[in-house]
């Protein structure tokens, strides 16, 4: 599920794009009427989409684009008058009178996008810390020396065991370096 934010000044407003969202399936997790609300939502989630419109009470859209985290996307209903400031700010920009089905149509590609970077980012492989890859070139260097493997043995070795065990590779490692390894 992607968390969608719904900020615009009027209370009313923001309910009215909500339940067109609602109506066409998109779920939305928070109405908000000042940029800090929905900065303060934004930040409760790691990503999500924020349909707002150009200015609040508090601040403008680019002030907002500015302090919510980096992975939430940005889609402002500006008039036709605001229109080029917002195109030129990097957000996808829609202008007033907004026709529904272009409107949904854009959330729905945003949401896809966004299910994109996510999987993206989950695929990603992690990153190990200069500790963590220590105690792995550790780990490889007593099976280098005590059993005679070639590093890729040792890393192959090190991968198995772990996977067999239902352990990260980190802890396998440890395990073989305090000899309660499974050999």
């Amino acid at each position: 599920m992607v968390n969608v934010i719904v900020l615009f000044p009027r209370i009313d407003e923001a309910k009215s794009i909500k339940n067109l969202l609602i109506r066409n399936g998109i779920n939305v997790t928070q109405v908000c009427t000042t940029g800090a609300q929905a900065a303060h939502v934004a930040d409760m989630y790691d990503d999500g989409i924020i349909v707002c419109g150009y200015k609040f009470q508090d601040m403008l859209f680019s002030d907002l684009v500015d302090i919510i985290p980096e992975c939430f996307e940005v889609i402002v209903v500006a008039s036709k008058r605001n229109y080029e400031d917002c195109r030129d700010s990097g957000v996808v920009c829609l202008t007033m009178p907004l026709k529904s089905q272009d409107f949904i149509s854009m959330v729905s590609i945003t949401i896809d996008n966004l299910l994109w970077e996510r999987k993206k980012r989950k695929n990603k492989p992690k990153e190990r810390n200069e500790e963590e890859k220590k105690i792995i070139t550790a780990a490889k260097l007593k099976l280098i020396n005590e059993h005679n493997y070639d590093e890729q043995e040792a890393h192959r070795f090190l991968q198995k065991k772990s996977m067999d065990n239902g352990v990260n590779i980190i802890e396998m490692s440890y395990m073989i370096l305090n000899d309660t390894g499974f050999f």
